[in-house]
């Protein structure tokens, strides 16, 4: 009977193992980003005005711990997406500075989330990773203010890319001066899987 006894006991510390281990993926969520209702906006200041415009997020997921932790997934924006307005500086916009054709995505490849995002109402977390525009990888941090509700989440955060110094043509010219860096605001809407 004695015997009996201990060989429950590994069968219960197995059994405990099995369960803590299928429960450990439940932890982690996808955010499945919708395009449609996302929007990744940029200003750029220059000596006649400042120009606004926007571009195209492409679909795309990311995958974290809502209490923080490792990440991955990515946020892809179409390079030649790119619009302000003006049809000629769009143009030389995507050929000569970003060089579309041959750098066609903008991506953004989270590694670490530091904070927590609250599965309801607001959150302010940090997303680490890398950006990786014009073929050269940056490594990012990014502010993340979000929002859920239900299983709709929408999350915004700004940046500045220092676009001439990753190795982007310079488009001022002689009147022209426009600023070495490019104010971007990512607002992002998905689903919480």
């Amino acid at each position: 009977m004695r015997n009996r006894k201990f060989l429950y006991v590994p069968i219960v510390l197995m059994l405990a193992l099995l369960c803590s281990a299928a429960l450990a993926p439940l932890q982690s969520k996808t955010l499945q980003i919708d395009p449609a209702q996302s929007k990744v906006q940029f200003t750029v200041d220059s000596t006649l005005h400042t120009v606004h415009g926007s571009f195209q997020l492409k679909p795309g997921s990311i995958q974290f711990d809502p209490a923080g932790g490792d990440a991955s997934g990515q946020l892809v924006v179409n390079a030649a997406s790119g619009e302000s307005d003006s049809k000629s500086r769009d143009r030389r916009m995507t050929k000569e500075i970003l060089e579309a054709d041959k750098y066609p995505d903008i991506t953004f490849t989270p590694q670490k989330m530091k904070g927590t995002l609250a599965l309801s109402g607001p959150s302010q977390f940090q997303l680490e990773g890398v950006m990786t525009l014009h073929g050269q990888n940056h490594p990012m941090t990014l502010d993340v203010k979000a929002a859920v509700q239900g299983n709709s989440v929408s999350a915004d955060t700004s940046f500045d890319i220092p676009y001439i110094q990753w190795g982007m043509k310079n488009p001022s010219t002689f009147i022209l001066r426009v600023n070495d860096k490019v104010q971007i605001h990512i607002h992002a809407v998905g689903q919480l899987k």
